[in-house]
């Protein structure tokens, strides 16, 4: 009789130890999924930016057509590319698209404004500073997102990862997610310094 008391007590204190693993990943997880719904709001609030600031550099750019062409084709690609990673946070097929397609959508962006600094008249229009302005507050709302949701997505693998975690993690079938990140063929480009003139 003591020995089966002395057994139960084991088996309960496992299943304690396991449901406190198991909801601690639950946590993590959630965690990460919530810090990709931050980047969904960025994001929007940066493509609903862009037609917006098209529309303004339309009407001086006439001879930059293909700029501004590139850019609405890179911000289309993006939106597909957050509409697939918004199914799957964390997906490493779906945060690849991702950070692809952001990283197209950064290198339009940054020739568009290249070019907008060779039009004087574009350039001290209130409308194109008032949009620029925004454009690089929400900029810099993403990148700060996209950091808080990379840190999520490390914790929640580090806990996934470590022992005895990663036997109640293999138990249940949680995946391990992938980070946000601009492939690096892209990131030299979009990390260069602009060459600045006089």
């Amino acid at each position: 009789m003591g020995t089966l008391l002395i057994l139960l007590g084991i088996v309960a204190v496992v299943a304690v130890w396991a449901v406190a693993i198991y909801n601690g990943l639950i946590t993590a997880r959630n965690a990460f999924r919530n810090a990709f719904a931050q980047i969904d709001v960025q994001l929007q609030r940066r493509f609903d930016l862009i037609p917006n600031l098209v529309e303004t550099a339309k009407g001086y750019l006439t001879h930059e057509r293909e700029t501004l062409e590139a850019v609405v084709a890179a911000r289309g690609a993006a939106l597909s590319g957050l509409a697939a990673a918004k199914a799957s946070p964390g997906d490493p097929a779906a945060m690849a698209t991702l950070g692809a397609a952001q990283g197209m959508l950064d290198g339009a962006l940054g020739r568009l404004l290249a070019v907008v600094e060779a039009y004087p008249d574009l350039k001290a229009s209130q409308n194109m500073l008032q949009l620029t302005e925004e454009l690089t507050s929400t900029e810099n709302r993403v990148a700060f997102a996209r950091q808080a949701f990379n840190d999520s997505v490390m914790a929640y693998n580090n806990k996934r990862e470590v022992f005895p975690s990663s036997v109640v993690a293999g138990l249940f079938g949680f995946a391990a997610a992938a980070l946000l990140e601009i492939p690096a063929a892209q990131r030299a480009e979009v990390r260069a310094a602009p060459k600045v003139q006089f």
